[in-house]
């Protein structure tokens, strides 16, 4: 299964030179294990994020942007973000907010890499949309004030311990996939869409 895994994290602020080369990390496991990374097609550590995952050469994986522009014009120009690092952008229009709900909605799981309220925002919707969730303690920000905030604030029976934490990133990509492993069990697809053409060619 090729999943998408979301980097959710800091597009500025003081997590950045702390923790990029840990998001570096992150989405060069993310590439080498074949799967997808998203990111908000964005500056700061899902940028570092999506330049690990280019990085690796020979790669099944691939690097999806979700960017908060409506053209490959509006995102370079207005929004000032990159291109460079990403396999293929989608252009959401949706402005930032939008766009945060998109990208999580889109990805099997969601891992916090430092972060600030524009993080919070993909954290909360990851959890309302019961997504697979990791979190890289160490990281800064957001990601070392998750475990106080799911202790102290009530989230549908959401527990710590339904969270995936580690402070390596490898590690806790593998995490990640098992879990989704898991999740997928019992979805059975080789790869390709003969079970779509058997369907339509069922009254032949």
């Amino acid at each position: 299964m090729k999943y998408q895994i979301c980097v959710s994290g800091s597009c500025s602020g003081k997590t950045i030179q702390a923790s990029h080369q840990l998001a570096y990390d992150i989405g060069k496991a993310i590439a080498e294990a074949g799967k997808t990374l998203t990111t908000g097609a964005t500056v700061g550590l899902p940028w570092f994020a999506a330049k690990g995952a280019f990085s690796v050469k020979n790669r099944d994986g691939v690097s999806v942007g979700f960017s908060p522009a409506s053209s490959f014009r509006e995102h370079v120009t207005v929004y000032k973000l990159p291109t460079v690092e990403f396999d293929y952008i989608n252009f959401t229009g949706m402005a930032y907010v939008g766009r945060n709900v998109h990208l999580v909605r889109s990805s099997d799981a969601v891992i916090t890499v430092g972060g600030r309220m524009g993080s919070l925002h993909e954290f909360i919707t990851a959890i309302e949309s019961h997504k697979v969730i990791g979190v890289l303690l160490g990281s800064g920000g957001l990601a070392d004030y998750i475990p106080t905030l799911i202790q102290n604030v009530e989230s549908n029976g959401l527990d710590v311990k339904d969270i995936i934490f580690d402070t390596n990133p490898s590690r806790l990509v593998s995490k990640i996939i098992k879990a989704l492993d898991t999740i997928y069990a019992d979805f059975k697809h080789d790869g390709t869409d003969n079970n779509i053409n058997s369907r339509l060619h069922e009254n032949d």
